[in-house]
């Protein structure tokens, strides 16, 4: 079921997982396991990211199609970094082929060790240019989402600068939005009231990470430039050599 339909018809809150492709034949048996259990608590839908410059293509689309097989909804992430156009659209029709609805359209980081993106030669070279060739191809037929950011994408100038590129994408064909992960509800409801000053209507998802490690939480946090409240920060710090801790401190928070 295509998301745009999901959030027009729901009657509560929505929630859905998201999960990183495995590298090997033992995560990918535990990853099929938690799936299974996961289930049970009935998502809106899975989604499967896309690793940094295509590096996960043919994994993600096969999580795509297995996550479809347990009945579930899929939304399959698709980024530009490091792909030229006519491979982009190839992965993107194999989405579609296996059954694919849902599409988060995203550009992608730069290589790690790198700060700066650089867009393939024959590439596409923002998020807003291939959800307008995703429309342009498949109109109506696919739901696409974009991402979000509440604290502004860490390559842009300033809040304002960013919401004019988030609006881009919308006005592009974004049917509902992302966020990126934040620790302060004021960022989110900060975005969200910034947007719709601005006149963007479409539904912004929060995007929520568990806590579950301290070391991997600095890691994202840097790469997407969300902030860490400072008495948060301080209590993972302390306990940061205790994952029982780091986990209750997260659910706490």
């Amino acid at each position: 079921m295509k998301i745009r339909d999901l959030l027009k018809a729901r009657k509560g809150p929505l929630f859905s997982f998201e999960f990183f492709p495995p590298k090997t034949p033992e995560g990918e048996e535990a990853l099929f396991r938690t799936m299974e259990e996961l289930k049970a608590f009935r998502p809106a839908f899975v989604s499967i990211t896309y690793g940094a410059m295509g590096s996960t293509r043919e994994r993600s689309v096969l999580w795509a199609k297995r996550i479809l097989g347990l009945k579930l909804n899929a939304l399959a992430h698709l980024t530009v970094a490091g792909q030229s156009r006519k491979e982009v659209a190839e992965v993107l029709g194999r989405f579609v082929e296996v059954g694919v609805e849902n599409i988060l359209a995203l550009r992608g980081d730069p290589p790690q060790g790198e700060r700066v993106f650089r867009p393939h030669p024959e590439g596409f070279r923002y998020a807003s240019e291939l959800v307008a060739h995703i429309r342009a191809r498949y109109g109506e037929g696919l739901s696409v989402g974009g991402a979000a950011y509440p604290e502004g994408h860490p390559e842009s100038t300033s809040l304002e600068a960013d919401l004019r590129h988030f609006k881009a994408k919308v006005e592009a064909g974004l049917d509902f939005a992302i966020t990126q992960l934040f620790f302060n509800n004021a960022h989110y409801f900060g975005f969200l009231e910034r947007a719709r000053r601005v006149g963007i209507e479409i539904p912004i998802l929060p995007g929520i990470m568990p806590i579950t490690s301290y070391t991997q939480l600095r890691r994202f946090t840097e790469v997407c430039g969300a902030s860490i409240p400072g008495p948060l920060l301080s209590r993972l710090e302390k306990y940061q050599e205790d994952p029982k801790a780091i986990l209750e401190i997260g659910v706490e928070h």
